[in-house]
């Protein structure tokens, strides 16, 4: 029987099947009964002194006298109730009935409702309000309704997922859209949402593309791989169409190589990835394993002793003003002659010892030239004892920091920002240190010392640069912290009370709250250097320590950046840092407009050149740009002297304009 039952004779029955809820749904329906009613009658049965006990219905309930607290509706507000009777039994099957036999609306179902809704004059404001949502949901739902038809009529048919067609949603191009989808129709490899984002964006690889060069341009046609390719086009510049394809080919031969490795090395697992370097998240949960070089032989060390002598001997005919051009050319040779002997003595991968390999494993990364590479560095899954020697013990440097002195303010400024910007994005990708630094830091206020520098302004505010209005343009870590606050679930923002806000922002998921967390904690870390005075932050070594960061993988010094702003003396040592007295000599006499453009190119590995310098020249950075215990090359005799050097007065007003 229906009946209309007044608001205040409604009562929870103790009966009803649902125990638990979600505070964000829970509000939403409460906007949706304030912007349009009850749409569906409450399930009651009589109770003891003239109350009616909801059966059916208790969220709706609480929705309701939640609006009668805030005198949205009336305390005498009449209820349509469908009243039951029977054993309570019955009663509690209808609770179950009631609440079980629902079905999720399709979100194209739902994308094409809220069109409709925009389309006969409201807002999306208006929509929001009205159903209880962020207006980041509605309009991402909007934008699921203006996909491609093919790709919208899979999404409701179930053919793709809800976050493929996010994915292709990435570009509004719908052209694009619906060529992506149709040469995925016949694909026979695994499709992720990931994939399909990489080709709607990037439509083509070149030949010379790492992925590319692993697989090879015939293994890549045999497998239906298509190419394009211009007039003046060759095998590297090429346009390979199939990048869904060469990806599961690419994923293919790195499993391969893996398996081939690990037999070869004889560890226990070595993990593929076709990134050039080892991001944190692949080793978060392992630990690192103790190897070193192997040692030299009485023998080799007695040449290397040699080969030292010589090099001093050659070195004072440089230093020699009195030495003609061809003394000096024969030692020029002679020197880059020793240096490789030297190199070839000492550059020695580190060894793990064999007790260990039994558990031991490592990574297979994709080098820039296309070569699967083994990464020296081991790791196990099983928890290390320090008592049994297997935890790597960490050396003190007795090496000064450097000074930073010797450089401009501005640049100093600018390049502290830049590498915050790099221990940032890390630490908001570890919520678990992050998490850790914020409570030290919070409980450490008390007692903490007002003449040290603190490591972060953590009060929730966020720490403003040295330098005002200054952008890292294209720099990764700047991009990557765009991204990730991107990313963040910001749909408890639109809670219209300070309790609305903070009730929907527990109801996040724990991703999404260790997210917050990671943003929040990251965006207080003030601007950094590794040099002594007023940039040195000492807890900003240790963060970047216990997150091996690798400053050479987020930023690269560049002519705008570092080149054009330091003196020439310090472009030419960086250079003797990555090819020796070779490269210094090739370039020392040219202008500094010149040497800057050079150096931009030769850092950045587009250069012709020997291998092992480009490596060198690709892992270079500024000491004052490293983070301590990471292994981006040890100091050369130059950049140690860097450490201490000052420059001289025109140097510093050269930098300074």
């Amino acid at each position: 029987m229906i009946q209309s039952i007044p608001l205040k004779k409604l009562v929870p029955s103790p009966r009803n099947v649902r125990k638990s809820s979600d505070v964000l749904a829970d509000l939403q329906l409460r906007a949706d009964i304030a912007a349009r009613g009850l749409l569906q009658n409450l399930v009651v049965r009589k109770g003891k002194r003239g109350k009616f006990e909801v059966e059916a219905g208790g969220r709706r309930l609480a929705a309701l006298q939640a609006l009668a607290e805030e005198s949205t509706l009336p305390e005498n507000h009449e209820v349509t109730c469908l009243v039951i009777e029977g054993e309570e039994s019955e009663v509690r099957e209808a609770s179950l009935a009631e609440n079980f036999q629902r079905l999720a609306m399709n979100p194209a179902d739902e994308a094409q409702a809220f069109a409709a809704i925009i389309e006969a004059g409201a807002t999306t404001e208006d929509v929001a309000r009205r159903f209880g949502l962020t207006v980041r949901f509605v309009e991402g739902r909007l934008r699921l309704a203006s996909l491609a038809p093919c790709v919208f009529e899979a999404l409701a048919e179930g053919t793709i997922t809800l976050d493929m067609a996010k994915a292709y949603g990435a570009i509004s191009d719908v052209e694009r859209q619906a060529h992506v989808y149709a040469e995925l129709q016949d694909a026979w490899y695994q499709i992720t949402p990931d994939t399909i984002r990489r080709m709607v964006l990037d439509a083509t690889v070149r030949g010379s593309d790492p992925r590319a060069v692993l697989v090879g341009r015939d293994a890549y046609i045999a497998a239906g791989g298509r190419i394009e390719r211009e007039l003046f086009d060759d095998d590297a510049s090429e346009s390979w169409i199939d990048v869904a394809l060469l990806e599961d080919l690419a994923h293919k031969a790195m499993d391969e190589a893996a398996e081939r490795v690990a037999l070869e090395y004889g560890l226990a697992w070595v993990r593929p990835t076709l990134g050039n370097y080892v991001s944190h998240d692949l080793v978060d949960g392992l630990n690192r394993l103790p190897c070193e070089p192997a040692p030299m032989t009485e023998m080799e060390a007695q040449e290397l002793g040699e080969l030292e002598a010589d090099y001093d001997r050659v070195a004072a005919i440089l230093e020699d003003e009195d030495s003609d051009e061809d003394e000096v050319a024969k030692a020029d040779e002679e020197l880059m002659a020793i240096n490789r002997a030297m190199r070839d003595l000492t550059d020695r991968p580190p060894m793990l010892a064999e007790e260990l390999k039994a558990e031991a494993g490592a990574f297979l990364v994709l080098s820039r030239n296309g070569e699967p590479t083994l990464v020296p560095q081991f790791y196990t899954e099983t928890e290390v004892i320090a008592d049994e020697g297997v935890v790597e013990a960490i050396e003190e440097s007795g090496a000064a920091k450097p000074k930073g002195s010797s450089l401009s303010q501005r640049l100093l400024d600018e390049l502290a920002m830049q590498r915050r910007d790099i221990l940032a994005i890390h630490l908001a990708n570890d919520p678990a240190l992050a998490l850790d630094f914020m409570v030290f830091t919070l409980a450490d206020a008390d007692g903490h010392d007002w003449r040290a520098k603190k490591a972060s302004t953590l009060v929730g505010s966020v720490a403003s640069g040295p330098v005002t209005g200054f952008e890292a343009k294209d720099a990764p870590a700047s991009a990557a912290l765009a991204e990730f606050a991107g990313s963040l679930d910001e749909s408890w923002r639109s809670g219209e009370s300070d309790v609305e806000r903070f009730a929907r922002f527990r109801a996040l998921s724990d991703k999404g709250r260790s997210a917050w967390l990671g943003h929040v904690v990251s965006r207080t870390l003030v601007a950094s250097l590794a040099c002594e005075g007023e940039r040195s932050v000492p807890m900003h070594e240790a963060l970047g320590s216990l997150l091996e960061i690798e400053t050479a993988h987020w930023w690269r010094p560049t002519a705008a950046n570092y080149f054009d702003r330091v003196a020439k003396a310090r472009t030419l040592e960086a250079l003797d840092a990555a090819g020796g007295p070779e490269l210094v000599s090739r370039y020392a006499a040219s202008k500094k407009a010149e040497l800057a453009s050079a150096a931009e190119r030769i850092f950045s590995g587009n250069f012709i050149g020997e291998s092992e310098v480009k490596e060198r020249a690709q892992a270079w950075v500024p000491p004052i740009m490293r983070f301590a215990g990471s292994e981006e090359g040890e100091l050369s005799d130059h950049e140690e002297d860097e450490a201490v050097n000052t420059v001289e007065t025109d140097e510093i007003a050269e930098q300074a304009a």
